[in-house]
């Protein structure tokens, strides 16, 4: 069982914050330390998006995700990211990834998919924007694991409705609520993968700090993830 912490847009484009964030990752008991990489002005709207000037703050340069990848290998922790155009594979195709991420909202984005599935990696992809029956048709010779997700900013847990979730067919659970117990409920179904947005301090500037997990609950879902590894 592994935990994704989603550092994405949390680094606030401080470097330096990003990585601390890395180190504190690694620190709680996370397997991988986990970015998002993109054109800002192409990905986000402007009007009515009150966070568009963070968002294009936060956008990662090429040299800054070779840093960062660089500073997963150095600190011993996986690195990966949600790419959300064919360039940006290209940039984490040079670090050596392991993994792409699709995030939710790129599940109809035929190109960057078949971008990503044409490494030969696995892919991981998230599901919230799905509304298909049946799993979307991603193919790629590393394989896929689809996690389970509901696309609410932060999403309330009488909306998870996780005891229908067949973890048999999810790999795992890509957690938007408060606090860590929707994760627990996760894995202690099956779930082999929690991915959750993680920060130094959920006050932080900007959209994703107040829902995320710090240091302190990142460490409670590690050791809860291992004494549950250990009672199964």
């Amino acid at each position: 069982m592994e935990i994704i912490a989603e550092i994405g847009q949390n680094h606030n484009g401080d470097m330096a914050l990003a990585r601390r964030l890395i180190a504190e990752a690694k620190a709680g008991g996370a397997s991988v330390a986990k970015f998002q990489v993109y054109d800002a002005r192409a990905l986000f709207p402007k009007e009515g998006n009150e966070w568009f000037d963070y968002n294009c703050r936060t956008e990662l340069s090429r040299s800054d995700v070779e840093m960062l990848a660089q500073e997963c290998a150095r600190v011993g922790i996986e690195f990966m990211a949600s790419a959300f155009d064919v360039e940006r594979v290209g940039w984490l195709e040079r670090t050596g990834v392991r993994r792409y991420k699709i995030a939710s909202r790129s599940i109809t984005d035929r190109a960057l998919i078949d971008a990503c599935a044409a490494t030969g990696r696995r892919l991981i992809v998230s599901l919230g924007m799905w509304s298909g029956l049946e799993f979307p048709q991603v193919s790629a010779t590393g394989g896929v694991d689809f996690l389970y997700c509901i696309s609410k900013y932060p999403t309330p847990l009488s909306d998870l409705k996780l005891g229908q979730v067949d973890f048999t067919r999810y790999a795992g659970f890509s957690d938007h609520t408060i606090g860590v117990e929707a994760a627990m409920a996760a894995l202690a179904r099956g779930a082999r993968i929690i991915e959750k947005h993680f920060t130094l301090d959920k006050s932080m500037y900007g959209p994703d700090h107040a829902g995320s997990m710090t240091p302190g609950e990142l460490a409670t879902l590690s050791r809860f993830r291992d004494r549950l590894g250990d009672a199964l």
